[in-house]
C-alpha cells in the first residue's frame, strides 16, 4: 500500500497477459474466481489471439459443477469486462512444480487450443 492508500497488485511480468494493448494480471482474476465457494483452485493464462494479441483462459478445479455464466457474472461484478476469461477449462488438478506449488498450465504443457 502506498502513501495515498492505493494497493498495487504485482505479478511476475512473464505471467502478464497483454490483450488489445491492456495489461492483465492473472493473479487479479484468480483472486476473484477463488472467492466462489465451489472453486478449489484456479490458474489464469493468456492464449494467443489473432486480433487482440492474447485472450484470457481460466483453468478451474471445481468442488462441484459450476455454470460458466455464474463465473462470468462473478468476474463482471468484480473486475473490468476486458479481464473476464473468454474460456473456462474445468480440470481435475492443476500442474504442480517440484515444490508442490501450482504451475501455470501454459508452462506445464497443458494445451491452450
Amino acid at each position: 500500500m502506498d502513501a495515498a492508500g492505493f494497493l498495487t497488485i504485482r505479478d511476475r511480468s512473464k505471467d502478464m497477459i497483454i490483450s488489445g494493448g491492456s495489461n492483465i494480471y492473472p493473479r487479479e482474476i484468480e483472486e476473484v474466481l477463488l472467492t466462489h465457494p465451489a472453486i478449489a483452485e484456479c490458474s489464469v493464462v493468456g492464449r494467443p489471439h489473432a486480433e487482440w494479441g492474447e485472450e484470457v483462459v481460466a483453468f478451474v478445479v471445481a468442488r462441484q459443477k459450476i455454470p460458466t455464466e455464474e463465473l462470468d457474472k462473478l468476474c463482471l461484478d468484480n473486475i473490468a469486462r476486458f479481464k473476464r476469461p473468454r474460456e473456462y477449462r474445468f480440470v481435475e488438478t492443476l500442474p504442480k512444480n517440484t515444490t508442490a506449488r501450482s504451475s501455470r498450465p501454459s508452462r506445464a504443457g497443458c494445451s491452450l487450443r
